[in-house]
Parts: C-alpha cells; structure tokens; sequence
C-alpha cells in the first residue's frame, strides 16, 4: 500500500503546490492592494498544505526525500497535481474563476478526508479544512460579484468558464490508487463527491448569471502524470532554477 499511499500524497501535494505558486503570481502586480494581500495570502496557505504533504509523502516513501526535494528536484512527468491548477492566471477573473473551481472541489475532499483510516491523513486535512473553507467562500463571493457585475466583467467571468471547464472533469477520475485508499479507508471515492459539487457550482452560477457549459468532455493526465500542458514546464523553470542550480546548497 505505500506505493499508492505515496501516489496519493503527492497528488495532494502537487496541487496545492502548482496552484500555491500560480496564485503568488500575483503578488505586486494584483488589480487592487486588497486582492494583492488576499491572494498572496492564499497561496501562503496552499504551500502550507504542500509542507504537509509533501512531507508526510517523503516519511512514507522511506528513501530520505523531504518536502523540498519533492517540490524542487522533480521533473515534469514526476508531478501528479490536477491539470486545472497548472493553468495560466489569465485575467483577475480567470485567476478567481480557477481558484472557485478548484476550491469547491477541495473543500468537499478535505472534508470527506477528516473522516479517514490515517490519522495523520485526518490531521492534515482538519487544519487544511479551516483555510480552505474561507478560500470557497472568497472565491465564490467574487465569481458572483464579477460574473454578475459590468457587461465586461460578467463577458470575462463567462469566458473563464468556458475556458477552464473542460479541466473540471478530472477531479472526479478514479484509478487503481483511488481504489486502493477507498479500499483501506484513507479518502473518499472521487466520483462520490460530484453530485455536492454540482450543487455547489450551480447555486454559485446561478448568482453569478453564468451558463455552465454543457460540454462533458474533460482533459486528463494530470494526476497520474501521463500528460501536463506545456504551462507546467515553464512554471518549474521559474520555480526550481535556484535549487536546480545550487543543489543542496543552505543559508
């Protein structure tokens, strides 16, 4: 089982981590001083997340990798977060149109994962719970404000819905690793959480004025790392260069 537990881990952890640093992105350049400091403040809590993660998955993998080389010394093809999460920030409104649909996801997993076999597991994911929980309800509060705003605004959010919606479906795949973590009791079922979440976005749309697209088709890859956009290679060169440069090297 420490094969999938590590899979299952760093799926965990790569998202919060690829979307920890899309979001810190921002940081100085956000549309208003608040945003700056909200955002910055989001993905301070997403690497947060990854720390734990990514540190529990190098305890169980047992080969001496901490937090930092899981993040740092990876590659591409080693990386197992949700394609949703590595795309490019966009506009302020695809950047908050991303961060609701990934958060109304997450908040629904972290959950269900309070409730897991793993203790450590059930931790992580009750601390991760408190910051996420404001996460949706930011996110949300601002799909609605902008999607039911200015003609230009509602136009962009309706664009960013369209865009990043056929990167929804995989959050709700399921696998060998799914089914061995359901089997012992670690996390939930993946396609057990879909009906919450379409209630969840569709109530947020509706308040929004937004059409949810009908198209289900959905892109796939990320989370077993069979294929990434070519967005997550460009984000790692600026990610990792320092310590790709300097390996191991300390203050």
């Amino acid at each position: 089982m420490s094969a999938a537990l590590f899979e299952f881990l760093t799926r965990m952890g790569d998202n919060t981590l690829v979307l920890g640093h899309r979001v810190s992105e921002w940081c100085g350049i956000a549309p208003v001083l608040e945003e700056d400091i909200a955002l910055a403040n989001t993905a301070l809590d997403l690497i947060g997340q990854t720390t734990l993660w990514l540190s529990l998955a190098g305890e169980v993998e047992g080969k001496g990798r901490d937090a930092d080389a899981l993040a740092f010394h990876r590659d591409v093809w080693d990386f197992r977060n949700l394609l949703i999460t590595e795309q490019p920030n966009g506009d302020f409104g695809q950047t908050m149109m991303r961060q609701f649909l990934f958060d109304c996801w997450h908040v629904l997993y972290l959950d269900a994962l309070r409730n897991s076999s793993d203790a450590r597991i059930a931790a992580i994911a009750e601390k991760s719970l408190k910051e996420v929980t404001y996460h949706f309800e930011r996110s949300a509060e601002t799909v609605i404000g902008l999607g039911d705003g200015t003609e230009e605004s509602h136009r962009r959010m309706q664009a960013a819905l369209n865009r990043l919606w056929p990167f929804v479906g995989e959050m709700f795949d399921s696998d060998a690793v799914d089914q061995e973590m359901i089997a012992q009791g670690i996390a939930p079922d993946p396609q057990a959480l879909r009906p919450a979440f379409d209630a969840k976005l569709t109530d947020v749309m509706a308040k929004a004025t937004l059409a949810i697209p009908g198209d289900d088709f959905s892109h796939a890859g990320g989370r077993n790392g069979a294929r990434h956009t070519e967005h997550l290679g460009h984000m790692l060169t600026q990610m990792q260069w320092l310590q790709r440069a300097y390996p191991d090297a300390t203050w």
